[in-house]
């Protein structure tokens, strides 16, 4: 199951679980659009992975597998990427 992170790991906005801007490598990594495609070109900064559109968690199912709440910030691999 996705922890669906709550933030970009770049500039830090908040990613709500159903938020359709939200984008992950298969590890997980987490980006809003605007780093993922402008920033980071559409490659994760910390593996080198294809950032896709992160799956949307149906809303009734939420409450029994809520979201993480846990903030992740890769600034240096932003920062490398141009991005900070």
């Amino acid at each position: 199951m996705l922890n669906m992170r709550p933030n970009c790991e770049c500039c830090d906005r908040d990613l709500a679980p159903d938020d359709p801007e939200a984008r992950i490598c298969s590890f997980e990594c987490t980006f809003c659009r605007d780093c993922a495609e402008d920033r980071l070109s559409g490659r994760c900064p910390n593996c080198g992975g294809e950032l896709v559109q992160r799956p949307r968690r149906p809303a009734h199912l939420l409450a029994r597998y809520p979201a993480s709440t846990e903030r992740v910030r890769s600034r240096n691999a932003c920062a490398e990427a141009g991005a900070a």
